[in-house]
């Protein structure tokens, strides 16, 4: 970690807490002269303040672009004629923007954990209940043991961080090795459902249930390191389908009925929600909202603003190719076809009676737009569609990291574990329970490519696909390098059938393929340039971590 990296985090902490006016209850903030470490941390309320940042500022820089830039173009989902290019053709370089902001934005939770548990063992007194203090040192063990996963999935070996002011003068640090990293990961997380409460304190905080469920969905990838197809560690599978099993039978979470429900705004934190980050449209500091829209959107006429810069984006042809025909619910919450009509979004069209002046129409997507599935997904609309909770570059719909309806395949994949194929009763029934709110047929057995294609549906633009990636590469790094290098990402044409009232669709691929090879030396993100030049302890070889103290 470099000394430039190492003092944004202490600028950076000052910064997330001197936030005020957001109108979400948890999210308010007190002036940075009462967040003064020896003074503050005095009552619940102060502990439970000094953790709000971890919920939406602290991840800004990856949810802004690099989720998807890279959980979901690097992962097949996306494809962009104009933006993320080299994550689209896995020619990642080290001065790529995404490349470094993802480190810092992980590096930065990561240091802001690291204070908070700090200022909570140091200075919270008699005044602050023990189950708050518990709870605030759970929600940060859980959101630093979380970035580690996303670098260790990113980056491979990386430095394990736990005391910031140490790292003020610490010239020696260096990568630890990807087994200590995922087992530092596990501590953590396994910390978090001990300490965290069944229930939310504040509606949109973590619980023990999202903990078991991140811990299901770690063991998952964890089985595989370093292992070969069927003979995933079966302790990692074991423990994957525990605690995915719990949160199935005990938390209470449900999915919801209409899968399209799930991306609207007044649906934030719903029953299948299980962890998403937390964004207000109108607070007062850039990084407290999401952005999502603004990038994704393909015109300024659904968003209300000047943003809207989508219509070079949208699904690759190896994503349209994966969908079932009859896959229709799930395809359109997430990827938009010419005609496809949105009633509870608005579009500003001129109005011909009056030129200059615009009207008000449920959104239906222009028959011109034929070369691009533009991305619907966390695209919400206008103000008025969202009780005006909208602005130029800024939305609060929350950003899932995790839905009940993954625990449920996850559940369905341990079941099966080193397995060809299972139809083991409850493997079946929650498989087929995501399939059902997708309007189709239960299947009477599966296999692991049925698991990973349905979770690559389910899950599309959510900033997932990428690290289903990795994990099957951990065990099966051929199997992903082919699935990977094969993937047409041609373009295409969709035209809608005539007198279909525009419920079908001619997808025309052309016929020579679009491919881009990925082979070991590409397949993980490089370090950033700027690290390397700064902390050329990064180039040595990893080490393990030092448990015996931690």
């Amino acid at each position: 970690m470099t000394t430039n990296i190492r003092l944004k985090y202490f600028a950076f902490i000052a910064f997330v807490l001197m936030m005020t006016g957001c109108n979400k209850e948890f999210l308010d903030r007190l002036p940075l002269d009462t967040l003064v470490d020896a003074t503050y941390y005095k009552n619940a309320d102060q502990v439970l303040m000094g953790t709000a940042p971890l919920y939406n500022i602290v991840w800004f820089d990856y949810n802004d672009k690099a989720s998807f830039a890279l959980g979901d173009a690097r992962g097949g989902t996306l494809f962009s004629g104009s933006s993320w290019t080299s994550h689209v053709r896995f020619n990642t370089s080290a001065s790529e923007p995404e490349v470094a902001l993802t480190w810092q934005s992980f590096y930065n939770i990561i240091g802001q954990c690291n204070t908070i548990i700090r200022n909570i063992n140091t200075y919270a007194d008699a005044g602050v209940p023990e189950n708050i203090k518990q709870h605030g040192l759970g929600e940060a063990r859980f959101m630093r043991g979380l970035a580690y996963a996303y670098l260790v999935r990113n980056y491979g070996a990386v430095p394990i961080i736990t005391d910031n002011t140490k790292l003020l003068t610490d010239t020696t640090q260096t990568r630890n090795t990807v087994e200590s990293v995922w087992e530092f990961v596990i501590r953590d997380l396994r910390y978090a459902a001990k300490t965290l409460p069944a229930t939310p304190v504040q509606k949109g905080r973590l619980t023990k249930w999202s903990a078991e469920g991140m811990l299901s969905r770690m063991f998952l990838a964890r089985s595989g390191l370093g292992k070969t197809e069927g003979n995933r560690s079966q302790t990692d599978l074991d423990s994957a389908r525990y605690y995915a099993g719990d949160v199935i039978r005990n938390s209470g979470a449900s999915l919801m009925p209409n899968y399209e429900d799930l991306f609207k705004t007044q649906n934030n934190n719903n029953p299948e929600s299980l962890f998403a980050l937390q964004w207000v449209w109108n607070g007062p500091q850039w990084g407290t909202q999401n952005t999502m829209q603004a990038y994704l959107a393909f015109n300024s006429s659904i968003t209300g603003f000047s943003d809207g810069w989508g219509i070079d984006h949208g699904a690759t042809a190896d994503m349209l190719k994966a969908y079932e025909p009859a896959d229709s619910i799930r395809r359109k919450a997430t990827f938009m076809f010419p005609g496809d009509q949105y009633r509870y979004i608005h579009q500003l069209v001129p109005d011909p009676a009056n030129p200059g002046k615009q009207l008000t129409q449920e959104l239906v997507v222009p028959l011109t737009n034929t070369t691009r599935a533009n991305v619907k997904k966390y695209v919400v609309g206008l103000p008025s569609d969202n009780d005006g909770k909208v602005s130029f570059m800024h939305t609060e719909i929350n950003s899932y990291m995790l839905r009940l309806a993954e625990v449920y395949l996850i559940y369905a994949e341990a079941i099966m574990g080193n397995a060809a194929s299972t139809s083991n009763a409850d493997a079946l029934t929650y498989f087929n329970a995501v399939r059902k709110r997708a309007g189709l047929a239960p299947k009477e057995r599966i296999t692991f490519d049925d698991i990973f294609k349905e979770k690559r549906i389910e899950l599309a633009m959510e900033g997932t696909q990428w690290y289903e990636f990795v994990r099957l590469y951990y065990f099966n790094p051929a199997k992903a390098k082919t699935m990977l290098s094969g993937m047409n990402k041609s373009t295409y044409t969709i035209t809608p059938v005539a007198n279909s009232k525009v419920k079908q669709w001619n997808i025309v691929f052309p016929a020579t393929v679009t491919t881009y090879p990925v082979d070991d030396a590409r397949f993980f993100l490089p370090y950033p340039d700027v690290e390397l030049t700064k902390a050329p302890n990064l180039r040595k070889a990893p080490v393990p971590f030092d448990f015996s103290n931690y």
